[in-house]
């Protein structure tokens, strides 16, 4: 029975170490793999470069790891890809631990090009080359869009007149539309990427979240109105004089000036928990297939997942518009001016 149960645990483990595998970025540009009959892992993959500052700059490339199998001696230093992480290690490839666990290895800075860093260029180019035909198309048909450009001006058109109109304002939205179409269809194109074959998880990985989220985070501070501050700072304005406010404003401040570091971190959270989320039952379902191996079991698992690609198509797209939404909401809190008040007044 015993015996019975050992492939089927291993089965297991390797599904679930082929899903951790999956949601990690790499150093190198991975396509698939698969295992020999004697058992031997073969990988095919693109190397990508490692550069790594450690008394100096190290450029070498990811091919010599192999996969997190053998050491990359460089300048006779010697590095280990343990957990996705690279740490300098002697000959023998020793990695020290605390009483934690943890790696005490010295961790060198890290700059490489990994298969994020290659997507998010990919997509960065994609959508240079794609604006920039928009843009030329506009200008030689007297503001008619032509080719591709015919699919994506409505897209263009609805952020601007639904979303960055609306939330902050006539007067004042142009001036964020360029991040906001940017950021739109740069998690947008990186979501669809994630859904194809190449199995890129970069809005899945909370260091690039965090990254937009950061962005957003500085948008909305710096330019930020003195009624924004005062918002913040003064939450009750000149409803009750000062020293009726003060009991109030050592709760009311601390939890504005609390808001605004949620705001951004909501985003990066929404964004990155949603990507991961999808991408954990599409390869779990898919995992299923192996395991069932059976004429019922099989089927129903392989008709689930592609039940969830097709929502998570429609997720990818949603994540893009909520970030879109949510960024153009805090841009308006911040660009507010209370004007119409000294109207009201002169009146």
């Amino acid at each position: 029975m015993a015996g019975g149960d050992a492939p089927k645990t291993d089965k297991k483990a390797e599904i679930k170490a082929y899903i951790q595998h999956h949601l990690q970025d790499s150093y190198d540009f991975s396509l698939f793999s698969y295992t020999t009959d004697g058992g031997e892992h073969k990988y095919i993959a693109a190397p990508l470069p490692v550069i790594l500052w450690d008394e100096g700059l190290k450029i070498f490339s990811s091919s010599k790891f192999h996969h997190g199998e053998t050491l990359a001696e460089v300048d006779n230093n010697f590095y280990k890809l343990y957990h996705n992480k690279i740490y300098k290690t002697d000959a023998e490839g020793t990695i020290n631990y605390d009483d934690h666990k943890h790696p005490t290895n010295i961790k060198p800075l890290d700059f490489s090009i990994t298969k994020s860093v290659v997507m998010i260029m990919i997509t960065a180019l994609l959508m240079f080359f794609l604006f920039k035909a928009l843009g030329k198309s506009y200008a030689e048909n007297k503001g008619i869009a032509k080719g591709a450009g015919r699919f994506f001006e409505p897209i263009v058109l609805y952020i601007r007149d639904d979303i960055a109109i609306p939330n902050i304002g006539e007067k004042k939205h142009m001036r964020y539309m360029p991040f906001l179409l940017t950021v739109f269809f740069f998690i947008w194109f990186l979501n669809i990427f994630g859904l194809t074959p190449l199995g890129v998880n970069v809005t899945g990985n909370i260091a690039v979240t965090f990254a937009l989220a950061l962005l957003t985070f500085l948008i909305t501070n710096f330019t930020g109105t003195k009624d924004y501050w005062k918002h913040i700072f003064d939450p009750l304005g000149d409803s009750m004089p000062w020293y009726g406010k003060l009991p109030l404003y050592i709760i009311l401040i601390p939890i504005e000036v609390l808001g605004i570091f949620i705001k951004p971190f909501s985003l990066l959270i929404r964004l990155y928990a949603n990507m991961q989320a999808g991408h954990i039952v599409l390869m779990s379902l898919i995992g299923l297939m192996f395991l069932f191996k059976s004429w019922l079991g099989s089927p129903l698992s392989f008709g689930l997942a592609f039940a969830i690609s097709l929502i998570e198509i429609l997720v990818a797209l949603l994540q893009a518009y909520i970030f879109t939404m949510l960024s153009a909401l805090y841009f308006g809190f911040a660009s507010e001016e209370h004007e119409h008040h000294d109207e009201a007044h002169a009146h």
